[in-house]
């Protein structure tokens, strides 16, 4: 099918995409299709079957879980132009996690059954797609070992860090982060008390600026020093 060309710019924006080879980029856009989402509508909820993967084009898919006693955990906002889903790609299993659009949000899909028969017929590019997970993995480690190591203050830096840089997947480090204190506390399993004294702190000493539902860096290095007590900032 035809596709919008806009679509490519945005996900050229990416690493992951960017570095893909010309033929798993031309097909995966040539097995997409757009989905719009309207705000708090659920893309898929955990426990139901895989679909196939997804990337973000506008908007921001807000993934994690609540418990039977409505206790919510965040794991992260997926925002433009990162993919996700890939990992029921691999195993065929349900969906660990809930996926929900944070605000009006438009996707490009690639459904499961054509993109599985795509790398069938072009085994090779399975390693393209796992590249995608293993970024991911990384991040999750790297993550749990801060939750084990650092305090709140340095942890809180660098998460900020982490969203204003996409997560690792664009090369230019956003200033204006969409992001509520309380949706920062819930991916890093703090308390908001807790979150808001870190950030006031930091909008005291000119690191940050504070608005309803976002966060803007005002000095960066000032952020680095914090996410890394040894002296090396953390990028």
């Amino acid at each position: 099918m035809s596709t919008d060309p806009t679509w490519r710019d945005t996900l050229l924006q990416g690493h992951w995409f960017k570095h893909l080879p010309r033929f798993l980029q031309d097909s995966l856009l040539d097995l997409s299709r757009q989905r719009e989402l309207v705000s708090g509508q659920f893309l898929f909820q955990r426990g139901d079957p895989p679909c196939g993967l997804y990337a973000v084009l506008d908007g921001a898919m807000r993934v994690g879980a609540v418990s039977h006693e409505g206790k919510e955990a965040l794991l992260t906002l997926v925002e433009a132009p990162q993919w996700f889903g890939e990992i029921s790609l691999f195993d065929g299993q349900p969906r660990t996690h809930d996926a929900q659009a944070e605000g009006a949000t438009r996707l490009l899909w690639v459904p499961q059954a054509q993109l599985l028969a795509l790398l069938d017929q072009y085994p090779c590019h399975w390693r393209d797609v796992a590249l995608l997970m293993s970024q991911k993995l990384r991040r999750l480690f790297v993550a749990l070992e801060q939750q084990s190591l650092l305090a709140a203050a340095p942890r809180v830096a660098h998460r900020l860090l982490q969203i204003a840089a996409g997560y690792g997947e664009v090369d230019d480090t956003r200033r204006l982060l969409q992001l509520s204190q309380e949706q920062l506390a819930l991916m890093l399993s703090l308390s908001r008390q807790t979150t808001n004294q870190i950030l006031k702190s930091l909008q005291q000493e000119g690191a940050l600026r504070l608005g309803y539902g976002e966060i803007e860096i005002l000095d960066l290095a000032r952020l680095q020093a914090l996410a890394s007590p040894a002296g090396t900032a953390t990028r």
